[in-house]
Order: structure tokens, then sequence, then C-alpha cells
């Protein structure tokens, strides 16, 4: 598959790139290497393959919810470096 010059300048555009010729014709180089390389892959038989999204089978380790009693304020509050009582003590940020 050949790719155009002014294929090249318009993906160029559109993606607000400012190319010169020579990066242009690079570019008309290795897409077209690419392109060549995309349509070798599409030559093969893919008949009785399988399609997948992975290539090792991932399974989700999920748990069940479990409903558990929650810290204490106080024990909560031990674990931060300053507290009123209520809540953390931090640094005002404007």
């Amino acid at each position: 598959m050949k790719i155009t010059p002014k294929e090249i300048s318009h993906v160029a555009n559109l993606a607000r790139l400012h190319m010169s010729q020579d990066e242009m014709e690079a570019m008309a180089r290795q897409l077209d290497e690419i392109l060549t390389y995309v349509a070798k892959l599409n030559e093969l038989d893919t008949e009785d393959i399988t399609p997948t999204t992975h290539a090792i089978s991932i399974v989700n380790a999920f748990r069940e919810d479990e409903v558990k009693s929650s810290l204490s304020r106080d024990k909560a509050l031990a674990n931060g470096p300053r507290q009123d009582g209520e809540s953390f003590v931090v640094p005002r940020v404007i």
C-alpha cells in the first residue's frame, strides 16, 4: 500500500504537526513499511484462531463483600501525626 504525500500532509495537519519536506518523505517511507507489514499479516489464515484480548487467561480475584466493624475514631486518629480529638489537623492550604 502506498501512502501519498497528500495523506501525510493531511494527518500532520490534523495532529497540528509542522513537518519539513524531508520529514514528510521519511514519514511516508516509515508508514509505507508499517502498512506493508500489516498487509502481509492480513495474508495469514486466522480462520480457526480464537480471538483473544490477552496473551494469557486472566481471572479476576474478587471476593464477596463482608460487613465488618470499622475502626473507632480514637484508633483512626491515633495513626495521624496531629489530631484534635475529632479530625486530623493539617496545614492550611490556600
